[in-house]
Parts: C-alpha cells; sequence; structure tokens
C-alpha cells in the first residue's frame, strides 16, 4: 500500500513537470518579444523572423528563442537581454553585438576568422569562430583561455 502511494506520487509530480514544460508557445509575431529584443534584432539583423519560442517554467517567461530566415539563432532573457547569438559558418555575428576589446582581439590574433557563435554568461563571453575554436573573455572582453 505505501509503494503504491509512493508511486502514485511520482506519477504525479511527473505529470505536473512535463505540463510545466509543454506550456512553451511558438508564434511568428515579433510584436510578442521585448521592445529591447525587437530592436536588437532590428539593428542587426537583414534576415526577417522565422520563428519565436518562448520558453516558460510554471507559466513565467524564462527565455525568448528566435529563428531568423537565414537559419540564425538568438536568445533572449525575459527581459530582452542578449543571451546568444549563433550563425552558420558562412555568417558572422554581427559586428555591433561583439565588444570591442573581443573584436580587436580577434583581429589581431585570428586574422581571417570570424565569430559564429557568441553567448554572454554571468562571468563573461563565450564565443565560437569560424575555424571551430572556442574562446572565454571575462566581463570585460579580455582574453581568458582557449576552451574544448
Amino acid at each position: 500500500m505505501k509503494l503504491k502511494r509512493i508511486i502514485m506520487g511520482m506519477a504525479i509530480m511527473m505529470a505536473g513537470v512535463f505540463s510545466a514544460s509543454a506550456s512553451d508557445s511558438f508564434s511568428r509575431d515579433v510584436s510578442i518579444l521585448p521592445t529591447v529584443a525587437q530592436e536588437l534584432i532590428g539593428k542587426n539583423f537583414k534576415a526577417n523572423v522565422s520563428l519565436i519560442k518562448v520558453d516558460k517554467t510554471l507559466g513565467h517567461i524564462d527565455e525568448y528563442d528566435v529563428v531568423l530566415t537565414d537559419g540564425t539563432e538568438i536568445s533572449f532573457d525575459r527581459q530582452g537581454n542578449l543571451k546568444e547569438v549563433e550563425t552558420s559558418q558562412s555568417k558572422s555575428v554581427p559586428k555591433g553585438l561583439v565588444p570591442a576589446s573581443i573584436a580587436r582581439y580577434i583581429t589581431s590574433s585570428h586574422k581571417g576568422q570570424h565569430i559564429v557563435s557568441l553567448e554572454r554568461k554571468r562571468n563573461g563571453w563565450d564565443i565560437e569562430l569560424s575555424n571551430g575554436i572556442d574562446i572565454r573573455f571575462d566581463k570585460e572582453g579580455n582574453f581568458l583561455r582557449y576552451d574544448d
């Protein structure tokens, strides 16, 4: 009897978790994004929005994932602040999104390469170059190390 209650309790908890994560929504309407995110897309990207996924947990928005018609993927936090940009190997992250110190480092240390992925972390930046090299920078854009 006790085992049956435990199993039933676990089943109810799992159902709750699945239903909470199933509340994500999809749209093509840019107006659902925070104004900051709308402005960033309009200023830095020529491609149109193909799809917007609104990630929700327990009914609260966690982040927005945007896919552009050229395949570029952009993630924003709930306030519309940029979290990550990923492009194809043939494209590069728009220069207006790359901190100046990181852009200078790439230009001087990795001639001929361009940034295909830029991710803002709590303690700095992670970037990936077109040749596959991953580099970490601190919040101010100072080089820290190469990553695997």
